[in-house]
Parts: C-alpha cells; sequence; structure tokens
C-alpha cells in the first residue's frame, strides 16, 4: 500500500497570520484519516491548499508521486483528488440529477459513465448517495441533510482516488449524521482513500483509525484516536487542561 499524498513542510500565511506552519504528513493509498484542530487552528486551510484553492507561501504537496504544489483546482481533480466543503455548495438553478452531471464530465467522471452514459452515471451516484427520488428538483428545497449527501454525490462523480471531506457533520442532527456517516463508510469500502475534517469529536474519532490532530498551523499529534484524544498537549489545544475528552 504505497503512499497517495506526501505533504512536506507546507506553509500558508495571510499577511502577518501564518495559517499553516511547517505541515507535514502522508497518506496511504486506502487509508481513512480524520483531521482534528481547534477553529481556527488551519485545516480548512490545509484542504485548500492539497485541493488547490490557496497556493502555499513554502512547501510541496505529493500526489501519487505528482507535484501538484501550485496546480490549478480542476487540474488537480483530473489527477484524482475531489473535496467537499465546510458550507454546502450547488448548481441552484440546476435539477439534482443536473448538479452530478457536471462533474461527471470531468477527465476521470468521463472515463466511468462512458459504458452506461451520462444520465445512467449520475443517477447511479445519486442513488448510492440516497437522492434518486429527488433527481428532478433543485437543491435549493432541501433540507441540509440532503443538500450534504448531494456534495458528496458531486464529489464522488468525478471518480476520486483521495476524497476530502470538510465538516460533513457540521449542522446536521444525531440521525443526520448517521446517514452520513454510513455513506463515508461505504465510501471507504469501496476503495476510496478519505480525507476528512470534523467539529463532531465523537463522531469522527470512532470513525476514522487514524487522527491528525493541529493547533495554530501545526501537527501536534498522529496516531490512534484513542491516543490522541489522550494526549496532553492535544487537550491541552482543546481545553486548556490535561483532562480526558469526555
Amino acid at each position: 500500500m504505497g503512499i497517495i499524498l506526501e505533504v512536506k513542510n507546507l506553509t500558508k500565511k495571510f499577511g502577518g497570520l501564518t495559517a499553516v506552519n511547517d505541515f507535514s504528513f502522508e497518506i496511504k493509498r486506502g487509508e481513512f484519516i480524520g483531521l482534528i484542530g481547534p477553529n481556527g487552528a488551519g485545516k480548512t486551510t490545509v484542504f485548500n491548499l492539497i485541493s488547490g484553492f490557496e497556493k502555499t507561501n513554502s512547501g510541496t504537496i505529493y500526489f501519487d508521486g505528482i507535484d501538484i504544489t501550485r496546480m490549478r483546482p480542476y487540474k488537480i481533480v483530473n489527477l484524482g483528488i475531489a473535496r467537499t466543503f465546510q458550507l454546502v455548495r450547488s448548481f441552484k438553478f440546476l435539477n439534482l440529477l443536473d448538479n452530478i452531471i457536471v462533474p461527471s464530465l470531468s477527465k476521470r467522471g468521463r472515463k466511468s459513465s462512458k459504458e452506461i452514459g451520462t444520465d445512467e452515471y449520475a443517477s447511479s451516484i445519486l442513488a448510492s448517495v440516497g437522492l434518486v427520488d429527488k433527481a428532478r428538483i433543485p437543491p435549493v428545497i432541501l433540507p441540509h441533510g440532503d443538500l450534504r449527501k448531494l456534495q458528496i454525490g458531486k464529489a464522488i462523480a468525478s471518480n476520486p482516488q483521495l476524497l476530502l471531506l470538510d465538516e460533513p457533520f457540521s449542522g446536521l442532527s444525531h440521525e443526520e449524521q448517521k446517514v452520513i456517516n454510513d455513506l463515508i463508510i461505504e465510501l471507504y469500502e469501496d476503495g476510496v482513500t478519505i480525507f476528512i475534517t470534523g467539529h463532531v469529536l465523537r463522531e469522527l474519532m470512532n470513525l476514522v483509525p487514524r487522527v491528525l490532530a493541529m493547533h495554530q498551523g501545526k501537527l501536534i499529534a498522529d496516531g490512534p484516536p484513542r491516543e490522541v484524544a489522550n494526549n496532553k498537549i492535544v487537550l491541552e489545544a482543546y481545553l486548556g487542561r490535561g483532562d480526558e475528552f469526555a
């Protein structure tokens, strides 16, 4: 199981603020890994840098051995990285089927859809996220939980090797979280490498076998969830004291 993502000494500054500070890690192909940290730790910035939405001040990012450090987002998608966002994004004037068709027209998406046709492929994606019965409605009338599912559907329509999920449980009820949780597990079991951030720590810690923790832009822990959850530096970053997570 080789390395699919290698991040070396990543640094990103916004004016006088260092959002990501000399950050390094590796993800193996087929891994399921979480990224945690207090608000403002730099988690979303790391995702933005990997996916090309922000450019680094220094450091390098390799995907499947290819340097993607300064690539544009669409080229990164075509190589096999897809992502979701904290704030759900959709083509609000298109119905759900067309929302899925758009990313399925990417280079990798077309390779997956050419045998069965674009509409059938998009319908199969909607079915996999539990939205096929709503294919002809616009996303503006969907509840928040369905918008989260649509966002994941749009990401997987490009047939990614690596899926970045930024706060997929944000704003969801416990029942909605369970649905998204099961969907993510299915994707992982289908062979997609998954990198996920989250504020719902209990849910995330129960989901992934490995966790990275960051604080003030720096990596402060890397290991199994229980080990990271009881790491004194991590506890101080979250709670300001050495108590265990509840």
